[in-house]
C-alpha cells in the first residue's frame, strides 16, 4: 500500500521535507504539494516534478498531511483540512511542523478522534541534516508516531519526546541552528579584528562549528571530556574560555534559552486561551 503524503505549504521547510522524500525514494507520483504562490509552484514542480495544487485537492485521497505553513495560517488551514471528506485506505493522520502550537489546537479543529503528530524540526533539514523532534498527540499511537519518524529521517536525526518537553526542544535545537550563526558571526569578526580577510575567517570559523558537531555526535565523548582535551593548563584555549566565562558566557546563554522556552510556552498558552474563548 502506498502513503500519499501532501505537503501543506511551498516554502524552504516544505521544500526541504519534500526534497529529503524524494531523496529517500518517495515516489513523486505519492507526494503532492499545496502552494498558494504560483511563481514558487513552478519552481517546485520543475525542480521535483510533483503535483502542486490548492489545499483541498492536495489533502484529498492523501494518508499524512504535513503542515509547514506559519502559525497565523494554521486555522484557516486547519478549516479547509477538516471539510476534505477522509477517503483514504487509512485514517488520515495530521502532522505539524509549526512552531509553539500544541497538539491539542489541531485536535480540536479537526473531526474528533483524528491523530495529530507534532515535530520541531529545524533549518538543518535543508541539507539533510536536520534535528527534529516528534511527539504524538491524545489520539496518536506508537504506530502513527514511528510513521512520522520514519519520514523525517529522510532529513535528518529524529527523537521521540513528550509534549511537555517540547518547549525546551525549542529552545535547544529548535533555534539552536541561530545561536551557532550568531557564534560564527562572532568569530569571524574578531578574525577580522585579529588581521585575516572575512573569507579567511569564515571559512575557519565555519569547519571548525562543523567539525566540532561531528566530534560531539560521533566520538562518543562528552563536550566536557572534548574541551578539555584542546585546552592545555596555561594555553591560548584556556585563556579564551576564561575570557568567556568572566563575561558570562555560559550565564547567558542559560538565560537565552529560559528565555526562548518560556516564549515557546507563551505562544501555546496564547493558543489555549484564544481556543476556549471562541
Amino acid at each position: 500500500m502506498t502513503t500519499r503524503v501532501a505537503i501543506i505549504g511551498g516554502g524552504k521547510i516544505g521544500e526541504a521535507l519534500l526534497s529529503g522524500l524524494v531523496r529517500s525514494g518517495h515516489a513523486t507520483r505519492d507526494l503532492v504539494v499545496a502552494e498558494k504562490h504560483e511563481g514558487r509552484a513552478k519552481e517546485l514542480v520543475d525542480e521535483y516534478g510533483v503535483r502542486v495544487t490548492d489545499i483541498a485537492d492536495a489533502v484529498e485521497g492523501a494518508a499524512i498531511v504535513v503542515l509547514a505553513v506559519k502559525p497565523a495560517d494554521v486555522d484557516a488551514v486547519l478549516a479547509i483540512i477538516s471539510d476534505v471528506e477522509d477517503t483514504g485506505e487509512v485514517e488520515r493522520l495530521t502532522v505539524t511542523l509549526v512552531a509553539g502550537l500544541p497538539t491539542r489546537r489541531y485536535e480540536d479543529a479537526l473531526p474528533a478522534g483524528a491523530p495529530v503528530v507534532r515535530v520541531m524540526p529545524n533549518t538543518p533539514m535543508l541539507v539533510g541534516e536536520a534535528m527534529s523532534a516528534v511527539t504524538g498527540g491524545r489520539y496518536a499511537t506508537d504506530e502513527h508516531v514511528a510513521t512520522v519518524a520514519s519520514l523525517l529521517e529522510s532529513v535528518g536525526k529524529v527523537l521521540v519526546v513528550a509534549e511537555k518537553q517540547m518547549d525546551a526542544v525549542t529552545a535547544v535545537s529548535g533555534s539552536g541552528p541561530a545561536y551557532a550563526f550568531l557564534m560564527a558571526e562572532a568569530m569571524i569578526d574578531a578574525g577580522v579584528g585579529l588581521g585575516l580577510t572575512r573569507a579567511t575567517a569564515t571559512l575557519l570559523a565555519a569547519q571548525s562549528i562543523r567539525g566540532a558537531g561531528v566530534l560531539l555526535t560521533d566520538s562518543g565523548l562528552s563536550p566536557v571530556d572534548l574541551r578539555a582535551a584542546v585546552t592545555s593548563p596555561a594555553g591560548t584555549t584556556a585563556e579564551a574560555i576564561r575570557e568567556l566565562e568572566a563575561n558570562g558566557f555560559r550565564h547567558g546563554f542559560y538565560e537565552a534559552l529560559r528565555a526562548n522556552a518560556a516564549a515557546s510556552a507563551a505562544l501555546g498558552a496564547a493558543s489555549s486561551a484564544s481556543d476556549s474563548e471562541s
